[in-house]
């Protein structure tokens, strides 16, 4: 009683304050204003005539009754305590609503009310309509209240809040239930919040740290006012929206574990189903995990989950959703899962995938979209199916060149210095550049026993299986993970439509899994005798030469000395074949069979200045010099501005940048943008012409260096016309192959991680024999395949007059190879891909596999 009672005069004591201070703000003002408006003299005869009325007043009061009475104070208090208590729930209330003084924190604005928005995941989908890829912070795709299986809102009402069709956002019976079970110490009397109080939590994340006031630091207080706003909010909701909707709402928002939101997300992760179709079982199993989502978990913890299961099936029986015979039944189930959760790179095109994402975030900061959230439905331009067969092509055959690669080299190291000779101390020194190493360095800086003895700690992890093109677990160590995949021969392929500009299929490497390095616009290589088109190409369209395919030049020995960067050098290519004829050759025969000397010969007559100029016209964006053997390729080039600039040629001339996206929806399915190509005229429409026919040369000539590509894949039939070119750079270290159809230009390149790593013999590393089969393989898939609606056939005929000569007489010459004298070892050159390769990647959580 002494602590009632102290608590009433402390209350007491309380109001008669906050009373105080009030009549006293109260009064000031209302003194102060009417003075303004009608002068102080008025106001206080005002006063003063209030006050006689008042002190008449108080007299019949006094009266009427009797102060000495034992009930008068009890009643007076009684109704002041009303009357203020009301005042001041009234004043709370609008504190709450207005954040007043920045003491609640934010509230639900009417928009949000009106159009609640959660975060969805964005899709990305190919031309033809293949879902491809999910972006997402939170892992959530909304379906409407049809979608949803009568079972889980059985389940959820039974269980959370079975008088959900009663109240109106707040059923005071159940909090009156918990204030009971508080006081008397029942702990099976539930929870107290409904269905929509829930949703307002989740859906507004009322308690987040930017919705709080400064009273939201306070214990206690804190949690007063976020169960205020949860009241208010779950009111509103009711007054917005039918119950129908908020249990939509409510399945649709919620949190079900292992980044899994949402009843559709949550449906087909943990059993493989649409939420329409979830039986009793499985229902009660995801309207369980609102509970708590680690603790009753089915992927952690099957037995908490198993109980929490059941006692959700108890409660639908209790309230009569089910019979006895039926919850029995059911109870004695096991829970079958059939899991199978998302991540942003299941499937393939990963490597695409990157890219759209790069493209649509920087798009959506422009534009006011979030890709991560904001449930856009991105429509790109690749094929499922010609990405399919890219990426079978290019398993295939790196698969059969990485067996010749391990044959070739034997137990010998491949990592070797221009000289030919073993790089010494090779591993250690890439060691250094991964991100492994220097975090050891940060932990261990002056113990370098310690970082050593940590890279060579052997442990299991599971690595990328070239044999298989898949994975195997091994017990290595760092040391022991580095030196496997260094010896791993990489690759990337483009195909690109060249009359619209859409990509059509894009490998960026192996496998994303274990290679992140994208070796299509990423990685920049030296692209050896595939530049030599950009000559030729300016020889003949440039006014000044106005050169031909029919115009001759000899094969014979060139030199030049030039400054390069204030140092003189002096420049002598050699051709492949080891001699020059010192014949006359056409352009064409030459481009065909990549004769060094004419094409150094050419840039000299052009001006190395002009090649720099057209390569950039065509779409080269990486850097160039000016130097005598620009033509041979030796400066970094990416493949995607190699397939765009080839696309000129077969699309009469203009360059058009390559497109990912064609269009970006809403969530609701409306057109935000569309992207349309942009076409630029780069080349006259006949000097695109005469370079076509110049890269048939390649294929037709009599040893031009792609002719392989006819006779090794089925890829002739219906008269088909292919041109192409092979590069191979100094050394072996990069080979490519560039090919031109009538419906698509295609790009490949393979070569070592570091330039320091290839093949030791041109027969073996050459574009011709690492780069074109891919390309060729990929071909004969797709052509093959005819759903995919592309066919052989011949180029098309040239709607305008071809003034320059351009068959020319042919006399065959065997070229062996297409290789070139330039380029250089890279050992000491940091390469993105090295962090991915001292160990396996991160394993997704809750999949069950473990090394």
């Amino acid at each position: 009683m002494e602590v009632i009672k102290t608590f009433y005069n402390k209350l007491k004591a309380l109001f008669q304050f906050i009373g105080t201070q009030l009549k006293t703000i109260i009064s000031s003002s209302v003194y102060k204003l009417c003075a303004f408006f009608v002068g102080k003299a008025k106001t206080d005869a005002y006063i003063a005539a209030i006050h006689e009325k008042r002190a008449a007043y108080n007299a019949w009061w006094d009266r009427k009754l009797d102060k000495n009475s034992a009930f008068y104070k009890p009643v007076v208090f009684t109704w002041k305590l009303f009357l203020y208590g009301f005042i001041g729930a009234f004043f709370y209330i609008f504190c709450v609503e207005t954040n007043f003084l920045w003491l609640m924190g934010s509230m639900p604005s009417v928009e949000d009310l009106q159009n609640p928005k959660v975060s969805q995941s964005s899709e990305i989908y190919t031309s033809d309509g293949v879902m491809i890829g999910k972006f997402y912070t939170e892992n959530r795709t909304p379906v409407p209240y049809e979608k949803i299986s009568p079972n889980l809102v059985k389940a959820l009402i039974a269980t959370e809040d079975i008088r959900f069709y009663e109240h109106s956002g707040i059923d005071y019976r159940a909090m009156a239930g918990v204030a009971v079970g508080i006081v008397s110490g029942e702990t099976d009397r539930g929870g107290g919040s409904t269905v929509t109080q829930q949703l307002a939590k989740k859906l507004f994340k009322t308690r987040k740290r930017d919705a709080r006031g400064l009273l939201g630091y306070v214990p206690g207080v804190s949690t007063l006012i976020y169960k205020t706003k949860e009241w208010l909010t779950a009111i509103k909701l009711e007054r917005n929206f039918t119950k129908q909707e908020i249990l939509t709402m409510y399945f649709n928002t919620v949190d079900y574990g292992n980044n899994t939101y949402g009843i559709n997300t949550a449906a087909k992760s943990y059993f493989s189903k649409t939420p329409d179709s979830l039986n009793v079982q499985e229902a009660a199993v995801l309207v369980g995990l609102q509970k708590a989502t680690t603790t009753y978990n089915p992927v952690r913890n099957i037995k908490r989950s198993l109980e929490r299961r059941n006692v959700v099936i108890g409660q639908m029986q209790k309230y009569g959703y089910l019979s006895a015979k039926q919850a029995d039944s059911i109870s004695a189930l096991p829970i079958e899962l059939k899991t199978k959760f998302e991540t942003p790179y299941d499937g393939n095109a990963n490597y695409f995938k990157n890219a759209v994402v790069d493209f649509v975030k920087k798009w959506g900061d422009e534009n006011g979209y979030d890709l991560y959230t904001d449930g856009l439905k991105i429509y790109t331009t690749i094929d499922s199916r010609m990405q399919e067969k890219a990426e079978e092509a290019m398993t295939q055959r790196m698969k059969q060149l990485q067996r010749v690669f391990e044959d070739h080299w034997g137990k010998q190291n491949p990592w070797i210095d221009e000289n030919g000779d073993e790089i010494p101390n090779f591993l250690e020194t890439v060691i250094k550049r991964t991100s492994r190493y220097k975090s050891l360095i940060a932990k261990f800086p002056n113990s370098p026993d310690s970082v050593s003895y940590y890279l060579t700690k052997k442990d299991s992890m599971t690595v990328y299986d070239w044999k298989t093109s898949g994975e195997i677990t091994k017990y290595w160590s760092s040391m022991d993970s580095l030196d496997y995949y260094k010896r791993i021969l990489r690759a990337g392929m483009m195909a690109m439509d060249p009359h619209n500009g859409q990509i059509k299929a894009w490998v960026g490497g192996l496998d994303y899994n274990y290679f992140k390095y994208d070796h299509v616009k990423q990685g920049r290589r030296q692209p050896g005798s595939t530049f030599k088109p950009f000559v030729y190409t300016t020889a003949i369209d440039d006014s000044t030469y106005n050169m031909t395919p029919c115009d001759q030049i000899e094969d014979k020995p060139f030199e030049k000395t030039y400054m390069e960067d204030g140092v003189e050098k002096e420049w002598k290519p050699k051709n492949a074949t080891g001699y020059f004829t010192y014949s006359n050759m056409t352009l064409r025969r030459a481009l065909a069979q990549s004769v060094n000397s004419v094409t150094a010969q050419l840039t000299e007559d052009v001006g190395a200045a002009d090649v720099v100029r057209y390569a950039k016209k065509m779409g080269i964006t990486t850097p160039l010099k000016a130097v005598p053997s620009i033509g041979l390729g030796p400066f970094d080039v990416t493949l995607y501005d190699m397939v765009a600039a080839y696309s000129v040629f077969v699309n009469n001339g203009q360059y058009t940048e390559p497109i990912l996206v064609t269009k970006i929806e809403d969530q609701k399915g409306k057109i935000i943008q569309e992207f349309a190509p942009e076409p630029r005229q780069a080349i006259s429409p006949e000097s695109a012409f005469l370079m076509v026919h110049m890269l048939k040369g390649g294929v037709e000539e009599p040893g031009g260096t792609s002719g392989s590509i006819r006779w090794r894949f089925d890829v002739a039939k219906n008269n088909n016309e292919i041109g192409g070119k092979t590069g191979t750079t100094s050394n072996n270290s990069d080979g490519w192959f560039m090919c031109i159809t009538r419906d698509l230009v295609i790009g490949a390149w393979v070569g070592g991680d570091d330039r320091s790593i290839h093949f030791r013999t041109t027969n073996l590393g050459e574009g011709a024999k690492t780069a074109l089969p891919i390309v060729g393989s990929f071909l004969e898939k797709i052509y093959r395949d005819k759903s995919i609606g592309i066919e052989p056939g011949p180029f098309p005929k040239p709607s305008f007059k071809i003034s320059k000569e351009y068959n020319c007489p042919t006399y065959y010459q065997p070229s062996q190879s297409d290789s070139l004298d330039v380029g250089s070892d890279s050992s000491g050159t940091k390469n993105a891909d090295d962090d991915f390769l001292i160990g396996p990647p991160p394993i997704p959580l809750d999949t069950g596999k473990r090394n």
